[in-house]
């Protein structure tokens, strides 16, 4: 038999539907001599049947198929290796594909240059809207060889085995394989992979097509999307131990900032948003596990964060569970804390009081954020919804209480809307902001949804309301968080002749924003939405065009 190029894993369980894409994907390859070993962890569904069929389609095609299994993506991968032909070696799960220029450009990319491994850009795919975006873009944005990861520890962050293409001989002369019996795997087999690599070339070129999706069950997620286990934290912060002690053992303890660093943007990131909706027992269980990691990362790592993200790290150290909650609320977003203090320096501190240790005072201050000198419109302001009461058909009365710890509102009663743009048209619900006391503002405002002006085939998707507030002549536009109990309302109505089903609910992630769902129902979404679906197409749009020009 001819020795293939590239051998290309599939790992699969329990996934018979998707894996005849994945296969076929790899069966495109402009590069055609390629060894494709679908690696089976003893799936219980139709995985060995369709995987027989494929093998049976294409002789480049290897079925194996674990004893037993083994829980993750590890086995499946080395014993994919123990068989491997071809010199050079990919992984792709089966959920997954590979762009069909994949193999040749990390191929040939090996070929220019003699390297360890090559790697190149991910396309990430929502399946829940098809949305597309490229994973950490900054890092392949040019082409470029590496000799080591001290040249851009950056690079830390793309822990994705998945993104590359090693060489055999690499791995075997390192005796590195996947980790068995862990989770997150990947991020100790790639900061192994970058550690001991002497030299790797990353290409701009997409090499890897990752479908995510973000509402999957629980049964079905995948383990990244597992947080709401706290068996995931302690797999997650275990994983990140084993990579501090590899680069100890390796001679590279000063890449620890920077591995440090990536803990906390991203590996803590992903569990930080999802607080506030946690109970106390969940995050006393959190704590216990995440705090004394968080003590033996670097200072330098926490400096480079941004404020609000230091803040929920030392409230969670402090064991401020409360606080952990109302900080979490708007990561990401100018949400302002509902209370600031400042010491007798005038220094602002997050919350009630002066914090009473250095550690605090260093984390908590909030003097960066400019709270009181910051451009208006982006300025820190938090607007929550503390009273919801549903009205008659798809009217809601919200009471709403504005904090303002920068005071940058005059004193008095304040002119505020409530914005909302189902469809292209948007609709603005004036309403009063009164003071309560100095920096809290309070004020109700009635939202009859039926107001909302819908195109003529209806709005299909989900709106989140803003409060805007205007001064001197600038405006500003903020989140406005719901309550994250409150049971969803459901009503049918008709605007402009278009009937829907209207949901209103909180957000169920991150910050918790009052969340609005319009569905079309009837025959809006019978006969309007497919009919304005076919009239309204690129070729149909222009060739109205070109008519309406030449009547003129």
């Amino acid at each position: 038999m001819t020795t293939p190029d590239v051998t290309v894993t599939v790992i699969v369980y329990n996934d018979a539907a998707r894996l005849p894409r994945a296969v076929a994907s790899l069966r495109a390859q402009t590069h055609e001599n390629i060894e494709i070993v679908i690696s089976d962890d003893h799936s219980t569904d139709d995985t060995p049947e369709v995987a027989r069929r494929l093998a049976a389609e294409d002789s480049r095609v290897r079925y194996l198929r674990l004893p037993e299994n083994s829980g993750g993506c590890s086995a499946p991968r080395n014993r994919a290796i123990d068989i491997a032909r071809a010199p050079y070696l990919m992984f792709l799960d089966s959920d997954d594909e590979l762009p069909p220029q994949a193999v040749e450009l990390l191929l040939a990319a090996h070929r220019e240059r003699e390297v360890d491994f090559t790697m190149g850009a991910v396309r990430r795919v929502r399946v829940d809207n098809g949305r597309r975006t490229t994973w950490m873009p900054h890092l392949v944005r040019e082409r470029r060889t590496l000799d080591g990861i001290a040249a851009d520890p950056r690079l830390l962050f793309e822990h994705l085995s998945t993104s590359k293409m090693y060489a055999r001989a690499f791995l075997d002369r390192h005796h590195l394989r996947f980790p068995e019996g862990i989770h997150y795997e990947d991020q100790l087999f790639s900061a192994q992979a970058y550690g001991l690599a002497r030299a790797f070339t990353i290409i701009p070129d997409p090499v890897y097509t990752w479908y995510i999706e973000p509402y999957a069950a629980e049964s079905s997620a995948s383990i990244s999307n597992q947080r709401h286990k706290i068996s995931n934290v302690a797999d997650r912060v275990h994983v990140q131990r084993l990579i501090d002690a590899f680069l100890v053992e390796n001679g590279q303890a000063g890449l620890r900032e920077d591995k440090d660093f990536k803990f906390l943007k991203h590996d803590f990131r992903m569990y930080a948003g999802d607080l506030p909706y946690r109970d106390d027992a969940w995050l006393a269980e959190f704590a216990e596990i995440m705090n004394p990691y968080l003590d033996t990362l670097a200072e330098g790592a926490y400096a480079r964060l941004p404020r609000p993200e230091r803040v929920v790290l030392e409230l969670l150290r402090a064991g401020d569970l409360d606080g952990v909650r109302l900080a979490a609320r708007g990561l990401g977003h100018p949400v302002a804390p509902r209370e600031v203090t400042a010491d007798a320096d005038g220094t602002p501190y997050w919350g009630g009081s002066v914090p009473a240790t250095e550690r605090g005072r260093r984390e908590l201050a909030l003097t960066d954020l400019e709270l009181e000198t910051r451009p208006f419109s982006t300025a820190f302001f938090r607007h929550e919804i503390t009273d919801l009461r549903p009205g008659p058909g798809a009217a809601l009365t919200l009471t709403v209480r504005t904090y303002d710890p920068g005071l940058r509102l005059p004193v008095g009663p304040q002119r505020a809307g409530l914005l909302l743009s189902p469809g292209r048209r948007r609709l603005t619900v004036p309403f009063r902001l009164d003071p309560v006391r100095p920096g809290v503002f309070e004020g109700r405002v009635h939202l009859d949804l039926t107001r909302a002006r819908l195109p003529l085939q209806g709005f299909d998707g989900v709106r989140h309301p803003q409060v805007r507030l205007q001064q001197q002549g600038l405006a500003h536009s903020g989140l406005l968080l719901a309550p994250l109990t409150f049971p969803a309302l459901t009503a049918r109505v008709e605007s402009g002749g278009a009937a829907h089903r209207i949901t209103v609910e909180p957000e169920g992630r991150n910050p918790g924003r009052l969340q609005i769902r319009w569905q079309p129902v009837g025959v809006t979404a019978r006969v309007l939405r497919p009919v304005v679906r076919r009239i309204d197409r690129p070729r149909v749009r222009n060739a109205f065009r070109l008519v309406t020009s030449a009547l003129k």
